[in-house]
């Protein structure tokens, strides 16, 4: 099996791609060790110490170690646990469980859209559908509609996207002058 790794623009995180699919629906970002005890495959990877964050994509695992670890050391052994992971045809979640379902947090600020906004929030949406989250999944990560409310845009970004240092020029000069062109309502973009 080849495992194939692409760098991403967050330089703490690094995409790896088995050749297969990974998630066959939605992705799962996962933040803790506490939070990767829904998988196999994200438990080993924060059992190396030096990883801070897993993502799971289609057909990628994006995976960001600590500050002051280099993936000189660590690249061989996630390889070595994603590949052993596939060969072996694991679950990528423990059976019986709702664990590869995606929802919001608690402590995650909740945002309602107002009725009235129906037909933009529809266009903010599939703008991001069709032309932000395929552009950051080939960046290792994803970002995900959270609300809009007077002209203000929030998401989430997640996987290599989060703590990317150049996710603030991706959100302004990127993704806001996209939703700004398309959609004239939208006056700013925030991350969450």
């Amino acid at each position: 099996m080849l495992i194939e790794t692409e760098s991403t623009p967050n330089p703490a995180t690094l995409k790896f791609l088995p050749g297969r699919v990974v998630m066959e629906a939605g992705t799962r970002d996962f933040a803790s060790p506490e939070e990767a005890a829904a998988s196999p495959l994200a438990t080993a990877l924060f059992t190396l110490g030096d990883v801070t964050g897993v993502f799971f994509g289609r057909d990628f695992i994006s995976v960001t170690i600590a500050p002051g670890a280099e993936w000189s050391d660590a690249k061989p052994d996630v390889l070595g646990i994603v590949m052993d992971h596939f060969l072996a045809e694991m679950p990528l979640f423990h059976p019986a469980s709702a664990a590869g379902i995606s929802v919001p947090g608690e402590n995650e600020e909740d945002f309602s859209d107002d009725p009235a906004d129906a037909d933009i929030v529809a266009q903010i949406k599939e703008l991001i559908e069709t032309r932000v989250r395929p552009a950051v999944a080939n960046d290792g990560g994803d970002i995900v509609y959270r609300g809009f409310d007077k002209g203000n845009v929030y998401l989430k970004m997640q996987g290599a996207c989060a703590g990317c240092p150049s996710s603030t020029a991706t959100l302004k000069n990127g993704i806001e002058s996209l939703l700004k062109h398309y959609v004239p309502e939208v006056t700013a973009v925030h991350a969450v």
